[in-house]
């Protein structure tokens, strides 16, 4: 790696990043974002890798970021290999998201006995997240959240939802949460927003398209809102894209046919650049169970395409309420959907509207919260930028 100027503001400052995800989810494109900024501004930053785990950087091409394989496939295993890392490397402070890898951290900071800040991450709804785990799995995991979590610097959330919910439900003291909205909103997302679609709906685009992106899993509802747009297409020629892949592909496919619908609903898999999809659809549909705040949403309108989303806790009524561009529903209601379907598609929305509503989500404004609430200096020319902690 090359050497960085030793004129830098963070000579001597580290940032250590843990996590573990499935490569393809909204909290690698969080980590991505956040890290590719930190490079580029100049701080030091060491992604410690579970072995087929994401997220999946090109730190080859980062002047200031390397790669640190912590030699285990799974989190519990790498506590041995953590706190080597952390005696030898003693980075300022570390970031880490999900329960088990904060957990983890927690303990190998202790254990190592160095002195750095840790910030864990909390990106969903807890209690909604663990409604469908086993008793002994929700009282595991909120003793852990309760007994550990305080032992951390803070805990970093995206929401003010995710925020009340976690301290209600651990209970942990509210005021060592803190709210920072992720680093969704970048220039990258906006050129590949412009890359070209293989997609004949969208190249011919012969009539009007709506677009929903995620897993196909329980937590995504997509069945909803299948169910949805077979009552808008009764009324009006239109079609339905949905990027992703999971366990109820043939289910939602059979949902379709069911309805009548198969030939206007296309589940297209999973696309590395949703973007470019996002930019050419008429209507972005969130039509989730729980959320801790939807990066799809806040990309779709930084994209400028208007939304229709379920008011789930957490995140998209802080998104989209007030905002003019879009309506919230309630979850699984499948008629109010429809009817905000149809009211949506060919609405035309202010520009400025959607800058206006994505603004505090822009990567750089996000990072420099991050650095705040990590301890480490913002960049040269710049201050923090911290969500306030209330409601509004």
């Amino acid at each position: 790696m090359p050497p960085r100027d030793a004129r830098s503001p963070w000579q001597g400052n580290r940032l250590a990043v843990f996590v573990a995800t499935s490569g393809h989810s909204g909290v690698d494109r969080v980590i991505h974002n956040l890290v590719s900024q930190l490079d580029v501004w100049g701080l030091g930053v060491d992604l410690l890798r579970i072995r087929d785990h994401g997220p999946y950087l090109d730190t080859d091409s980062m002047s200031n970021v390397r790669t640190i394989d912590l030699g285990t496939s799974h989190v519990i295993s790498s506590l041995p290999s953590l706190i080597a890392y952390l005696r030898r490397e003693r980075p300022t402070a570390m970031l880490t998201d999900k329960d088990r890898v904060n957990r983890t951290a927690i303990l190998a900071r202790k254990l190592a006995g160095v002195s750095m800040r840790l910030a864990v991450r909390v990106g969903t709804t807890v209690s909604y997240n663990l409604e469908s785990r086993s008793r002994f799995e929700r009282w595991q995991q909120r003793t852990s959240i309760r007994r550990l979590y305080p032992m951390a610097d803070c805990v970093l959330v995206p929401s003010y939802g995710v925020a009340d919910d976690l301290a209600e439900y651990a209970p942990i003291d509210r005021g060592h949460i803190r709210v920072v909205r992720s680093p969704i909103v970048t220039a990258d997302l906006r050129t590949r927003a412009r890359e070209p679609v293989d997609h004949p709906w969208l190249r011919a685009h012969e009539v009007p398209v709506v677009l929903g992106v995620g897993e196909l899993g329980h937590r995504k509802d997509f069945a909803t809102l299948i169910r949805a747009f077979a009552l808008v297409r009764r009324k009006r020629p239109c079609r339905l894209i949905i990027l992703g892949r999971g366990r109820k592909r043939g289910a939602l496919l059979a949902l379709a046919a069911e309805l009548g619908v198969g030939e206007d609903v296309d589940l297209a898999g999973f696309h590395a650049n949703p973007y470019a999809y996002m930019a050419r659809a008429d209507l972005f549909v969130l039509s989730s169970r729980w959320e801790g705040m939807p990066v799809v949403l806040v990309e779709a309108l930084a994209l400028h395409t208007p939304v229709v989303a379920t008011d789930c806790p957490s995140g998209p009524r802080e998104i989209v309420a007030g905002s003019g561009l879009g309506t919230l529903v309630p979850v699984g209601g499948i008629e109010a959907m429809a009817e905000a379907i149809g009211a949506w598609l060919g609405t035309e929305c202010a520009e400025e509207d959607f800058e206006h509503a994505v603004a505090g989500y822009s990567v750089e404004s996000s990072a420099r919260a991050y650095l705040d609430a990590l301890g480490i200096p913002n960049p040269p020319g710049t201050t923090a930028i911290e969500v306030a902690d209330h409601h509004g």
